[in-house]
């Protein structure tokens, strides 16, 4: 009868929708509820063992007392058993006891059992290929001697868990790989097994008959030279199979051709696996990169090139000049640009620099050009190779006529006006920058009364040695503070006082002795040392000014200010500390800054200048009547002084048309109630034209060269003192 019993329990199991479905769980509690009353147990658990740490976690249990209950799920739930125990499992595949408490194999366990009184066990292990899936827990509240045919029992009801584990595993395998199929399938990028040794490709997604037009039926289950990559390349397909046979991962970027023409980029990737029958296959996986190419191009062209022009920019060209040894440089300027821009406005700008490097581009084509490139705002440079000297200039001098011609911009006539600086790149790579080389040249063209083009030449490059040579010697005396400030007196020319001194910065080289600003100027104001140096010009003018307003010297300072300076962003703050620190008395300091570097940025100018006279200092336009200043300009600025220019006054007593400039310039000031100084005054007969025509000051080597403050101390004093 016992028989009888265990076998209709079984076929419970066995029969059971839920084994039928891989159901782990609702089996799990089918057996619980058998077992405990066949074995009249305290309880009955089944425990997952989830991973390779053997942690546990209670999947049924059933239990006569729920005290016990909550105990099992308390203690067993994650709790890890001693090693002893699973040894024994995996060895007998089973675990009884009639003394579970003092059981060594179940130490781990012994409080639990205390607690739970359990006195005796059986625990079975769940198996599947051999490997330990769960365990079934059978537990007895008094001591018991379980026979081997309730042993065999038990683990026959282990055997119906482990078989229903296997079916869920299944279900989920067969789920997984229709999972996997129709993931491929879906996929937007292209995926293919390909076996290694017949080369032939075995699955292929419809994605890539979307990206290649081949169809599915062409491609699957044909010869790997079907592939676009490989048409005709029966080597290099052998070539990568036998890659990826070795274990290498194949990758890279190529461009292909569909059946209708079109062109399209493909990434791809290829790895190889071993099936467990031992066949070599790999996985391919291609992805259409055509719009992140374009959009990378996109990139790297507006990256390397200037997209008003079209052109090279000047970060792609110097790395391309960088490179050569040898060609021939040529550095353009468009002289007057900047006038013209600003009287014309942007748009008009745009439009002579795009005729300018339309011109540029196709002389550069039809003379192989390596490069052409816009590398400043009105600066274009083009690289020619190497070629015939003669030739050379030949071409050099069409570039230069063909820059001349007139262009129609808007509906103007526009006469472009080029300065260009031409550069052996053999001759002067070794030693100096081509492009510095070319800098140098254009500032010579730039000069020239006519053709306008300058090549870089045995005395030029003698004038960079020294440039060269000042900007390092320069690093020095802004560190070692070689510098010193003479001043030259201005002469009111109504009273014939001096009234104030102009600051003028000298060098004490300590090779060279003592250079004027001409010397180092231009060269401080490129390699951008002109804002230091100008910065402690600035506050020494101010100190010694603080030091004759402390003696009542009534003396005005005038200081010179590059444009880098000032429009440098912080000329307010420096100056206003100056002024609060050395307690400048109001309209005593003036600074002086030439008419085109003001017209350079009008807004910021116009903005900065009224601050400055809100503080109080004053500002003069130096070398007024050179550049290109208009009256409307000067109506806007709060200008304290107009400063004629010394070439004006040079010949103002032998020619006739400076002297109607001079007296131009001084009716002009005189409407718009602005004060005039004349610079370069060398003779009495300068000085009498001037005072007749009511200009306000003067200063030159008629009163006396800039000089040093001790003495330019007792020269106002000693003059000043024969005036009264």
């Amino acid at each position: 009868m016992k028989q009888t019993e265990q076998q209709h329990l079984l076929e419970l199991i066995v029969n059971s929708v839920a084994k039928e479905q891989g159901d782990f769980k609702q089996t799990s509690e089918l057996v619980c509820k058998l077992l405990l009353k066949f074995f009249n147990a305290s309880s009955v658990s089944v425990i997952s063992l989830r991973n390779k740490s053997l942690k546990q976690e209670i999947i049924a249990c059933l239990s006569a007392d729920d005290s016990l209950k909550q105990l099992i799920f308390q203690h067993r739930n994650d709790n890890l058993v001693a090693d002893a125990y699973f040894d024994d499992i995996r060895r007998y595949r089973h675990i009884v006891s009639d003394s579970s408490q003092t059981d060594t194999r179940l130490q781990g366990l012994s409080g639990y059992y205390k607690q739970a009184n359990v006195h005796a066990n059986l625990d079975v292990a769940i198996r599947i290929n051999g490997h330990i899936e769960g365990l079934l827990c059978i537990e007895f509240a008094q001591p018991i001697k379980l026979t081997s045919d309730q042993i065999q029992f038990a683990c026959q009801f282990a055997d119906q868990l482990a078989l229903t584990l296997a079916t869920r595993y299944a279900y989920d395998k067969d789920e997984r790989i229709t999972l996997f199929h129709s993931a491929t399938e879906q996929a937007k990028h292209v995926l293919m097994l390909i076996n290694l040794k017949s080369q032939i490709i075995e699955y292929v997604n419809p994605a890539h008959e979307k990206m290649t037009g081949l169809s599915r039926d062409i491609v699957q289950d044909n010869q790997l030279i079907t592939l676009d990559f490989f048409r005709g390349k029966r080597e290099l397909a052998d070539e990568m199979t036998q890659a990826l046979i070795n274990g290498n991962v194949v990758e890279g970027e190529s461009e292909l051709i569909r059946l209708d023409g079109s062109k399209y980029w493909v990434q791809y990737q290829a790895n190889r696996f071993v099936t467990e029958q031992g066949n070599y296959y790999a996985l391919v996986s291609c992805l259409d990169v055509t719009a992140q190419r374009k959009s990378k191009e996109q990139l790297e062209h507006l990256a390397w090139n200037c997209s008003l022009t079209g052109l090279s920019n000047r970060l792609h060209f110097t790395q391309q000049l960088e490179r050569l040894s040898q060609g021939t440089l040529l550095l353009i300027d468009l002289m007057g640009f900047k006038r013209f821009n600003d009287t014309n406005g942007h748009e008009q700008g745009d439009a002579l620099l795009s005729e300018v490097a339309r011109r540029l581009k196709h002389f550069a084509n039809s003379h192989d050009a390596i490069d052409v490139a816009r590398v400043g705002s009105d600066e274009f440079a083009m690289i020619l190779p190497q070629i015939d000297a003669e030739l050379l200039e030949s071409n050099i001098n069409k570039l230069y006529q063909q820059l001349l011609v007139t262009s129609v911009i808007g509906r103007e006539k526009v006469d472009p006006k080029a300065a260009l600086a031409i550069v052996d790149i053999a001759a002067v790579a070794d030693q100096f920058s081509p492009l510095s080389c070319a800098d140098i040249a254009l500032q010579y063209a730039k000069k020239k009364p006519s053709l306008n083009y300058q090549v870089f030449n045995d005395d030029l490059l003698a004038t960079f040695k020294n440039n060269a040579e000042i900007e390092r010697d320069l690093q020095t005396a802004v560190r070692n503070r070689q510098f010193e400030l003479y001043y030259q007196p201005l002469m009111d020319l109504k009273n014939h006082k001096f009234i104030g001194a102009e600051a003028l910065i000298r060098w004490h080289h300590p090779k060279k002795g003592v250079l004027y600003p001409g010397a180092f100027i231009d060269i401080a104001e490129q390699t951008g040392m002109i804002t230091v140096i100008g910065e402690w010009v600035l506050e020494a003018a101010c100190k010694q000014l603080n030091l004759w307003q402390h003696k009542n010297v009534d003396i005005v300072m005038h200081v010179n200010v590059a444009a880098r300076q000032f429009f440098s962003g912080n000329l307010f703050e420096q100056v206003w500390s100056l002024v609060t620190r050395y307690r400048i008395k109001p309209q005593s300091l003036i600074l002086e800054i030439t008419e085109t570097e003001l017209m350079g940025d009008i807004r910021h100018a116009t903005r900065l200048c009224q601050e400055l006279a809100d503080l109080g200092v004053g500002l003069a336009i130096d070398d007024f009547g050179t550049g290109y200043s208009s009256m409307r300009y000067l109506k806007q600025f709060p200008i304290t002084k107009l400063k004629i220019d010394r070439s004006f006054i040079a010949d103002l007593t032998t020619s006739h048309q400076s002297r109607e400039i001079v007296s131009a310039i001084i009716a002009m000031a005189k409407a718009l109630n602005i004060s005039l100084t004349a610079e370069g005054v060398e003779t009495k007969e300068q000085e009498l034209f001037l005072e007749d025509s009511c200009c306000h000051h003067a200063q030159g080597y008629l009163y006396s060269p800039a000089i040093r403050e001790n003495e330019f101390s007792q020269f106002i004093f000693e003059q000043n003192e024969v005036v009264h």
